[in-house]
């Protein structure tokens, strides 16, 4: 239970830029995700309300559970964003204090808000005078020398978030490197609000070793749910006769459904790319994946990469 909503499975999927699209989050929910979060949207964007933040946040009540993730680095801001009528239909907002990209971290958003504590506090209470239910993601630390995840959770948890998830990697680390489990363990130990663990997560294996050694109460698969999305009926138990095929072909149409062709062009284009990694014979397939320039062409490269 977080915040008096309970996930239907403690497997989530994490927020990424490009790829938590409306049609994704409800492929990963279908097959046994407990939550699947928005794109990153800038809270201080939402003041625009313009076609780039609108495709963000499409969702529609097809998706059952509806969660934001905000970047940003002031509170008012946040505040605004959180009570705005853009984000009335969405049930959790998750504060991306994580993000190790270097013109995030310079804006003072994402991981440098693991350097300004106080700030990181401020933003949490902001986005909790919405009514909202609030998480937060974050890293263990700037670097080995600046690990400071057991004082921000505890942080996180006094100003009045209702979960956290740990990625247990500092920023430094970006996105190589064995977790840090021991450090996710100390958050889970810190705080008495649920703690998911995030982070070099690859196969049911990773999934069982990353609870065992960290105790959370569940975990967030990241860029391995769009390569093989079939890890979350793995995961959970959840059954499903369906394919990388047929999954990609939904998409492919719930897309069609909500978006503008060129979006759904380059969407589906990036998807079947990671859906593609580890098939054999897939090399000549992505050169005319690449220069596919409408729906049907698109179709029937598909069939003949998935269904060969």
């Amino acid at each position: 239970m977080v915040g008096g909503i309970r996930f239907k499975t403690n497997v989530l999927m994490a927020p990424l830029a490009g790829y938590t699209c409306f049609p994704f989050r409800l492929m990963a929910e279908k097959l046994g995700a407990g939550s699947a979060y928005t794109e990153m949207v800038s809270a201080d964007a939402l003041k625009y309300n313009d076609q780039a933040t609108s495709k963000l946040l499409y969702t529609d009540e097809r998706e059952k559970l509806k969660c934001v993730q905000l970047l940003g680095a002031v509170p008012t801001v946040f505040e605004r964003a959180a009570k705005s009528d853009l984000l009335a239909d969405f049930d959790i907002i998750d504060i991306n204090m994580g993000c190790p990209v270097p013109n995030v971290v310079k804006a003072g958003e994402g991981s440098a808000l693991l350097e300004d504590i106080p700030r990181a506090s401020k933003i949490i209470e902001a986005c909790k005078r919405s009514g909202k239910v609030v998480s937060v993601k974050c890293r263990i630390g700037m670097n080995n020398s600046k690990i400071v995840i057991e004082e921000f959770a505890r942080m996180c948890e006094v100003s009045g978030a209702d979960m956290i998830t740990v990625h247990g990697r500092t920023r430094a680390m970006m996105y190589d490197g064995e977790p840090l489990y021991e450090y996710i363990k100390l958050a889970k130990d810190s705080v008495s609000i649920p703690v998911f663990a995030n982070g070099g997560i690859f196969s049911k294996e990773d999934a069982e070793n990353m609870m065992e050694k960290t105790g959370a109460d569940g975990i967030m698969l990241g860029r391995y749910g769009f390569e093989n999305p079939l890890i979350f009926p793995e995961l959970t138990g959840i059954k499903t006769k369906d394919t990388k095929y047929t999954l990609i072909m939904e998409q492919l149409e719930t897309a069609a459904g909500c978006f503008d062709e060129l979006y759904v062009l380059s969407y589906i284009k990036k998807l079947a790319s990671y859906f593609m990694k580890k098939l054999p014979g897939t090399k000549q397939y992505k050169l005319a994946l690449y220069r596919c320039g409408n729906l049907p062409e698109l179709r029937k490269i598909l069939g003949e990469i998935f269904e060969a």
